[in-house]
This record gives C-alpha cells, structure tokens and sequence, in this order.
C-alpha cells in the first residue's frame, strides 16, 4: 500500500489515534471526571480531524491503489461518522463548484442573523439538511449512471449503520457517548468552518472570496486546510503543498484582512466581541433576498466530467 505522498503517514497516525480512544474509552470506561473529559474531548476533536482527512482523501487520494482507497474510506467512514462518498456531492459538486450561490447548499447566506453567534448555531444544523436531501437526490441519480461510486457509497453506508447499531446494541451508553457524540462533533465542526471560511468575503473577487487561517500550528493540525482559497484555485492539490502554492499564487494578490494569523483570535472578534456580521472590510453584512437552493445536479449543457463521482 504505497502512499502518494509521504506526508500522509500523518493522516494515518491520527486515523489511529482516533480509533485508539475510542477502544481505551470502551474498554476502560474513565470514571475519574477529569480524565474522561479530557479523553472526550481528544476523541471529538480527532473524529474532527478524521473528517478533514475525509475532505483531503475525496480531492487527493491517499494511496497509488484504488483498492487501499476503498479500505480507507471505510475506516473514515468510521470515523468520523458519515459516508466519504457522500461528501462527493455537498462539497465537490455544489459548494466547489457554485460558491456561495444558490446552487451552494452551504452558502452561509442562509443564515440571517445580525449577531453571529446565533448565526453559527443555526449554520451547521441548516446546511446538513440541505446536504442530506442531495445525498439522496445524488445516490439516486448514480445508482445506474455510476455504478462504481454507488456501490462504494454503499459499502460505507452499511458498514457505519452496522457498526452503530451494533455497538448500541453491545452497551447503549457507551455507544452514544464514545461513538455517537464525537461523530455529531466532527460533522458540526466540517460543516461550520465553511462559515469560518467564506462569509463576509468578496465572491466577484478573483482571489477574496475566501478567508484563510495561515498560522503554522492551527495549519500542522488541520493538514494546512487554513489556505482555503489555494484549495478552490486547485481543488485537486495534496494538502502538504498548498502553503507553498498559496505562498505563490495567492499572497501576493488576496485582501491582507482575509489572511487571519490566528483562528482562535478571528472566532473570538467574530462571535464573542464585538460579534457583528460584517463584511471582511469591516462594512455592515448585505445579505442577498431568501432564495431556495437550486439544484446542483449538472445540467444538460454540462459536460460528463462536471458529474465529479469517485470511484475509487
């Protein structure tokens, strides 16, 4: 199972290090209020983390073999909860491809509040409807048209539902509690950053429709996720070169304002103080009119390659 990049080794030993504490927390069971808080609260942010991978693994496959692809995506399946194949059609099809349009299911317009912080609470719970009801419109769409990517979709899908219901089955408690919160956290927690990511930025701009997080440990963590708009200028670019390629391509270019050095600082302005919407200038927040999500299914007109499935 050979790696196309080295730097992946680092996205193994934190798909290991999730299923680590899950199975400590399983078999030990922490009854010291400390200690289990703390190893809670590790097993979320790595399920997290496992979700990012995902997002990593469905634009730049992890191994040279299709069939070791197919193995990981199962176990990130796992981990964090949902079906890496499912995020084809919520991220690459719709939110790469129509940013911040209607035919975005995760535009951040669809949450309308003055202060952010109700914004941010609404956001995550809005767009995974929205993001539910393309799953199935998609896996509907593909089971005849794409075979491959059904299939896998599947797979997955049935491994997570049976693992679920098996460990409900084994100790409810455990399972809700080990199992079922980090998932629900790490789903909040991918879905959410696209807020951190996009609103308030200049979508007509050529370089300012995204915000990027460009410190060094916030980037270590999060496989260098913080250089988003390098991501939507060339989806397909392993993660472990996107600081040089944003260093190259878009520093020179982007508004300084939405090169934020510290994510913590900028979520703390953003929704505790002074906590306003605005935009990334600083002006008050003008929110397009309501409009329902258009669908993202490609078009007549479109060609066979904007269908974006995986099969891998």
């Amino acid at each position: 199972m050979k790696l196309r990049y080295f730097a992946d080794l680092r996205s193994l030993a934190f798909i290991l290090a999730y299923f680590g504490l899950v199975i400590f927390q399983w078999l030990a069971a922490p009854d010291a209020l400390v200690l289990a808080g703390l190893v809670l609260a590790a097993t979320c942010v790595f399920s997290f983390f496992c979700a990012v991978i995902t997002h990593n693994a469905i634009h730049s496959p992890v191994f040279e073999k299709r069939w070791a692809n197919r193995v990981l995506q199962v176990l990130l399946s796992l981990s964090y909860g949902s079906t890496v194949s499912a995020f084809v059609p919520g991220h690459n099809l719709s939110h790469h491809k129509h940013i911040q349009s209607t035919r975005d299911v995760m535009r951040t317009t669809k949450v309308r509040h003055r202060w952010n912080i109700l914004n941010m609470v609404e956001f995550a719970p809005r767009v995974a409807v929205a993001i539910r009801k393309g799953d199935v419109a998609y896996s509907a769409a593909m089971k005849e048209s794409h075979r491959a990517w059904f299939r896998q979709y599947r797979i997955e899908t049935w491994t997570v539902l049976g693992v679920t219901v098996l460990l409900l089955v084994l100790d409810w408690r455990k399972a809700l509690l080990y199992w079922l919160v980090p998932h629900l956290y790490a789903a909040w927690g991918i879905i959410s950053i696209n807020y951190l990511q996009h609103d308030g930025c200049d979508m007509s701009h050529r370089y300012n429709h995204s915000r990027n997080f460009v410190g060094k440990l916030v980037n270590w963590w999060t496989f260098n996720n913080g250089f988003h708009g390098m991501h939507h200028e060339l989806p397909g670019l392993h993660w472990s070169l996107l600081r040089q390629k944003h260093d190259e391509k878009i520093a020179p270019f982007v508004d300084p304002r939405l090169e934020q050095k510290s994510m913590l600082v900028f979520v703390v302005k953003t929704f505790v103080w002074p906590g306003r919407r605005e935009t990334f200038d600083g002006k008050p927040a003008i929110l397009p009119p309501r409009t329902p999500d258009e669908s993202w299914i490609p078009r007549p007109e479109e060609t066979p390659d904007d269908l974006g499935a995986m099969a891998i």
